[in-house]
């Protein structure tokens, strides 16, 4: 118990620390996003350091034999690094969506357990770790929400590895959702620093295949339940933006402010509360999600889960977001927000 302490409280601080350090080179290299409801470019290297603080504090402790991850973990370890360099690259230059998806199902591919789940039901399996990783890589549309729903969603995963005794595995998503709190300290609105397709599809990757190794063995209807309350938020703003998009008739690949906190924010909601809000959605369908695995509550809990982030996603697919024109920034304005970008 002390050991996973001191890992988590290593692997926030460590991650607090790079993620102010690698913020300068980022600006002074370019590799910085420009969002819409932003006057000053942000640098993308916080996700980075989420990997490296991760990776390193899980391998010390594996190496050292005070918290073993087992040869299983480790190999997850590794395919998530590998889903992280892919996505620095997508940080770094323009890669193309099917390359990301390829390299994550490719990554997925040699994690899951083919032995318990079988060939077929692990195909599927593949899908949807690369489903919930390019998700949390949507979710990264706005400051902390990706951050604070993986932390939230770690702590969950986390704790149905713990009761599947899987100690390995419980300390790894400790020390990531430890890594994830140390860079929201500079994600937070306004954000000084962003996660990017790096720290998001990392992310992303390890929290979706952490919880297939926790549900393999099990049926494949309940695990699918379980899997889904886990992830509800990231699939239900993949839904939104899907159907929002065919809908208006726009390209899928085509990005624009349609997604979750974009829409939140159209109805008046501060920065803040548009990261908040979801977070507590996220935060029930986590709940729910450990509560069916660890059998305190019964399969059908997973049908109210489903119906509430319908319902919402219904109702927020009602805001107008596509056509709107936007302010057009004063001189001053602009001379402004270029002396924050030199000076921050």
């Amino acid at each position: 118990m002390l050991y996973g302490i001191a890992a988590a409280t290593t692997a926030l601080l460590l991650a607090a620390v790079l993620t102010a350090l690698l913020r300068v080179p980022a600006l002074r290299l370019g590799i910085v996003e420009r969002r819409r409801q932003r006057q000053r470019p942000v640098p993308l290297f916080g996700g980075l350091a989420v990997v490296l603080a991760t990776c390193a504090v899980a391998v010390a402790m594996d190496r050292t034999g005070v918290a073993p991850l087992g040869a299983g973990v480790g190999r997850l370890l590794a395919a998530g690094g590998a889903v992280a360099a892919l996505g620095l690259v997508a940080d770094v230059r323009r890669v193309k969506t099917r390359v990301l998806v390829a390299g994550t199902a490719a990554a997925a591919a040699g994690v899951v357990p083919y032995d318990e789940t079988g060939v077929p039901v692990g195909l599927l399996a593949v899908c949807w770790i690369v489903f919930v990783a390019v998700g949390f890589n949507a979710l990264d549309h706005a400051d902390a929400l990706a951050g604070t729903v993986g932390v939230l969603t770690a702590f969950g995963v986390g704790a149905c590895a713990a009761a599947e005794v899987m100690d390995g595995l419980a300390v790894l998503l400790s020390v990531l959702a430890a890594a994830l709190t140390g860079f929201l300290m500079h994600n937070w609105p306004p954000a000084r620093v962003g996660l990017g397709a790096c720290g998001s599809m990392f992310t992303g990757f390890l929290l979706a295949a952490s919880a297939v190794f926790t549900r393999a063995g099990y049926g494949l209807a309940s695990s699918a339940g379980v899997l889904f309350s886990l992830t509800v938020l990231a699939s239900a703003d993949v839904l939104l933006v899907v159907l929002s998009r065919r809908l208006a008739g726009r390209p899928l690949l085509r990005g624009g402010p349609d997604h979750v906190a974009h829409r939140l924010r159209r109805l008046g909601l501060t920065p803040q509360g548009a990261t908040v809000l979801p977070g507590i959605g996220a935060f029930a369908g986590v709940l729910v999600g450990v509560l069916m695995h660890i059998g305190w509550t019964d399969r059908s809990a997973v049908l109210w889960v489903g119906g509430v982030a319908l319902v919402v996603v219904l109702m927020l697919l009602r805001v107008p977001v596509y056509g709107l024109r936007r302010p057009v920034a004063t001189q001053s304005t602009q001379v402004s927000g270029q002396l924050r970008v030199r000076n921050g």
